[in-house]
């Protein structure tokens, strides 16, 4: 017997379905998502690790199949009266701007951001992504961050949305994993840092920096490792207020990696043993 809140639909311009209208548009999903409170989470796993820290679902979206597929899933969204929208791949796929190949789609409510004294408690390596848009890094920063034993994530006003759906998928679903919020104002908001104990550390290229190597050999208690934007980096008013500016040693001459790799390559090398 399909569950009462299982609801077929055959077309994308269906009202009910407006919170999954046109995934691939970056502007209009910076638009809805805060201001809806909403987020969309793509792919079974995704799916599970935002349920298990406490994000609530609006909807889902998902082809036929996954009725069986993610059948504990639907039996608790009959539970709860949220509705599950199934619908053929064609339908989907006009309806999102995308083929769905993940199994299904989430429409969940944000969670009220915590304070940052509240995330950094306890915390002893913390990453600021500072005005990072490329959603693709930030999530590929965040999946490193949760490997790698970061405890923290903080990211700046103009830094993109760690919940847009292309962050999300790439970080594996980790963004729920790992604390995070925002940092406001920055850079001066490197002052909070230093109050609780942070050494407030930037990846950067200078002429004083010290080595990633050297840094990590004898590191502070706790770390605050701050990452520039892509393409031009860390701000001079971010560098000028930093307590250390360290670098990561390359050859073949080759002057900087994308961030993502950097973060992870500096993450490892400061990990806690």
């Amino acid at each position: 017997m399909v569950p009462l809140t299982v609801v077929r639909v055959t077309d994308p311009a269906d009202e009910r379905l407006r919170d999954y209208v046109g995934l691939t548009d970056m502007a209009l999903r910076r638009v809805v998502e805060p201001a809806g409170g909403l987020f969309i989470a793509e792919s079974e796993k995704v799916i599970r690790r935002a349920l298990a820290t406490g994000h609530r679902p609006r909807s889902f979206l998902m082809a036929d199949r996954w009725l069986t597929e993610l059948a504990d899933l639907v039996a608790d969204a009959e539970i709860a009266n949220t509705p599950v929208f199934v619908g053929e791949h064609a339908v989907i796929e006009a309806l999102t701007g995308f083929h769905l190949h993940r199994g299904a789609l989430a429409a969940m409510h944000r969670l009220p951001l915590r304070p940052v004294t509240e995330v950094l408690t306890g915390a002893r390596r913390v990453v600021v992504l500072e005005d990072i848009v490329d959603h693709t890094n930030v999530g590929a920063l965040f999946r490193s961050a949760a490997a790698l034993g970061i405890d923290a994530v903080l990211v700046t006003p103009r830094c993109a949305d760690p919940l847009y759906r292309r962050a999300v998928r790439v970080s594996m679903g980790t963004v729920f994993q790992v604390p995070w919020t925002r940092i406001d104002p920055w850079p001066a908001g490197a002052g909070l840092l230093r109050d609780n104990g942070f050494d407030v550390a930037a990846l950067a290229l200078s002429d004083d920096s010290v080595t990633l190597d050297a840094y990590a050999a004898s590191p502070p208690e706790r770390v605050a490792l701050v990452l520039g934007a892509e393409g031009d980096g860390l701000s001079p008013r971010t560098l000028a207020g930093v307590d250390t500016v360290v670098r990561i040693p390359m050859r073949g001459a080759v002057d900087s990696l994308n961030v993502a790799a950097a973060g992870a390559v500096a993450a490892w090398a400061l990990r806690v043993r």
